[in-house]
């Protein structure tokens, strides 16, 4: 019987035999012995035992390949030498040969949809957190940060609005207002610079409050409302799965149980041939058939949610991910902006100031005692000697 080979149905603890073969679903066995009586003895990864051969399915080693119809990712169908067919979730039922050759999604690019399928605990609590949730504190984290920067920003445009003011306020102070000549006129030209200067930073602050903090407000501004949207789905999903889950392991339960009491009718049936027990272990194999039918359905439930639920964490990741990096070069945008609108602000404020500059580099002492002389002389005759 070495071409003989079985693939295991469900798990086995091997608890219910002297020497039995603990085994996962899903696993691969070579059959050694078949008896009737409804035990085998078969080998796995070198080690042989008995088992129960309801918990298993047989196969010939040619189908132990997966076929080459086209599906789903992470689904594999085996072919039984019945001509059954298998369809077998490396997801839902992943072997510890096979977990660590799954693949990422979108590899070098720490895609979301990667690295958010396991819970964690909560750094403020004690419970735990969905990976999903992580995915929107994050998005949630960003739409306050942007707020921040907007207050950032008003408090930018309050500061400049000030300053202006008090630009505007101190050009109109009349001190040295009587100073004369080309001083007196560059005098003048630098108080009549801070008025310019203090129009130029209240265009700047007009301009920071429209191209900067207004866009930083209103961008997305049903965000945390469409946040919550994404988080009752994903929860709604999750407790599908949770249910469905919990359905499995409760068929899972009862077909043990079940098999436990063919078992046990069985070998009642060895010990002591009996027409009750022979009718006892009918409807027991019956029943055990059942459980294994309902938990055969119960776990086709539970994939349809785990598939959809899949399918709805990369399409939601994917989309939290385009979302923060159009929040990101949204904010890279607007802050661009800033650093232009300030370059333009020391332009025009070095335009204020260069007629100030032209002027002082014309003050002339000479010139200014030459005017102030003409219009202030008092006469030109000198006191001279008397003569006797």
């Amino acid at each position: 019987m070495s071409d003989l080979f079985c693939r295991s149905l469900y798990a086995y603890n091997g608890d219910q035999h002297q020497q039995g073969l603990k085994f996962e679903a899903g696993e691969v066995i070579r059959v050694t012995q078949a008896l009737d009586g409804g035990w085998w003895e078969g080998e796995k990864d070198g080690v042989k035992g008995w088992f129960p051969s309801t918990y298993v399915q047989v196969e010939k080693l040619s189908s132990m390949s997966p076929l080459d119809e086209p599906l789903p990712r992470d689904w594999k169908c085996y072919m039984s030498t019945q001509g059954r067919k298998y369809y077998i979730n490396c997801v839902t039922f992943p072997l510890p040969l096979h977990m660590s050759e799954q693949q990422l999604l979108k590899p070098d690019e720490w895609s979301y949809c990667d690295y958010f399928w396991a819970d964690r605990k909560d750094p403020q609590g004690s419970a735990n957190i969905s990976g999903f949730e992580v995915l929107l504190q994050k998005q949630l984290k960003g739409r306050q940060m942007q707020k921040e920067m907007a207050e950032f920003v008003r408090e930018r445009i309050r500061i400049e609005e000030e300053y202006a003011k008090n630009l505007s306020k101190l050009s109109q102070i009349p001190l040295a207002a009587q100073e004369e000549g080309t001083l007196g006129e560059a005098w003048s030209q630098l108080k009549k610079s801070l008025a310019d200067e203090a129009e130029v930073h209240l265009k700047f602050s007009s301009k920071l409050q429209s191209e900067v903090e207004k866009p930083l407000l209103i961008f997305r501004e049903n965000f945390k409302k469409d946040m919550k949207k994404f988080d009752h789905h994903m929860a709604d999903l999750r407790k599908q799965l949770a249910s469905r889950n919990a359905a499995v392991e409760k068929a899972r339960k009862a077909l043990a149980d079940r098999q436990k009491d063919l078992d046990l009718k069985t070998q009642q049936l060895e010990i002591k041939l009996n027409s009750k027990i022979e009718e006892d272990i009918k409807k027991a194999r019956r029943k055990s058939t059942q459980a294994g039918d309902e938990l055969m359905r119960c776990v086709d439930l539970y994939n349809q949610s785990q598939s959809k639920w899949f399918e709805e964490m990369v399409t939601s990741s994917l989309e939290l991910e385009r979302l923060e990096v159009e929040r990101v070069e949204m904010i890279r945008q607007h802050l661009c902006q800033y650093t232009t609108l300030r370059h333009e602000t020391d332009m025009f404020n070095q335009s204020t100031i260069e007629p100030v500059d032209k002027l002082l580099r014309s003050v002339d002492p000479a010139r200014d005692r030459e005017l102030w002389v003409k219009e202030h002389k008092t006469g030109e005759l000198r006191p001279v000697d008397m003569d006797i």
